[in-house]
């Protein structure tokens, strides 16, 4: 589904990526782990089309590296920043409305406001209060379902339990394992190993900007060598 090969990535003169290639197929979550500053959320930033890239981008056989991210994410990719990009003046119900995906592309859409009130309880509990007085929880709930709701093929999700009461991390977990049940790909960077180990297909391990170990948890989980020289503070 999706295939990068050779990226690189740059902040002005800093040259930040070194070459990433990753593969992600359809229905399979990938977690991009490693330490901060690696690059993790710099790759996701450039598959969008966020930073300045060189290399090739394909998704479903288009290219798009010469893209803008407003055409990306119309071409079925979804991108949850780690920042919690919301609308703060509307409301929950609002920000859920902004989220859904305009114009047909041939099939029913695959998520609804029912959905995303039976995965997080909470947002239908406060689906009439401005998102900009919601817990940082709530908002990060917010955030996964708004993206969900332009139907991606493949979600791009940077550290959504960062932050986050053990509750709520396991709602976020539970959303992720719902991604799968319905098919949806995701690029998962996330800092907390069980989360990641537990919900993932591969895992892939960067440092230096680049890939630098690609298996299944279990073969990461055996490893030692790995996690200590590219994982453990």
């Amino acid at each position: 589904m999706l295939e990068v090969r050779g990226l690189q990535a740059w902040y002005g003169k800093s040259h930040i990526l070194h070459g990433v290639d990753l593969r992600i197929g359809a229905g399979e979550i990938v977690a991009l782990l490693g330490r901060n500053g690696v690059g993790r959320s710099t790759t996701i930033k450039a598959i969008m089309g966020d930073v300045v890239r060189t290399g090739s981008v394909v998704f479903k056989g288009r290219e798009l590296v010469a893209l803008k991210p407003h055409q990306i994410a119309h071409a079925g990719i979804g991108y949850v920043p780690e920042n919690r990009d919301i609308f703060p003046s509307l409301t929950v119900h609002q920000n859920l409305m902004l989220g859904e995906k305009r114009g047909g592309n041939g099939r029913a859409p695959r998520w609804s406001f029912d959905d995303m009130y039976r995965m997080f309880p909470r947002l239908k509990e406060r689906q009439h209060t401005e998102a900009g007085v919601l817990s940082g929880g709530e908002q990060q709930m917010l955030t996964l379902c708004r993206t969900l709701m332009g139907d991606p093929e493949l979600i791009m999700i940077d550290e959504p339990t960062e932050g986050l009461a053990p509750k709520i991390v396991e709602l976020v977990a539970e959303y992720l394992r719902e991604l799968k049940r319905r098919g949806i790909a995701v690029l998962l960077v996330e800092q907390k190993l069980t989360i990641a180990l537990e919900v993932a297909d591969r895992c892939l391990v960067m440092g230096h900007g680049r890939v630098v170990f690609e298996g299944t948890p279990a073969a990461l989980r055996a490893d030692a060598a790995v996690r200590k020289e590219w994982l453990e503070v």
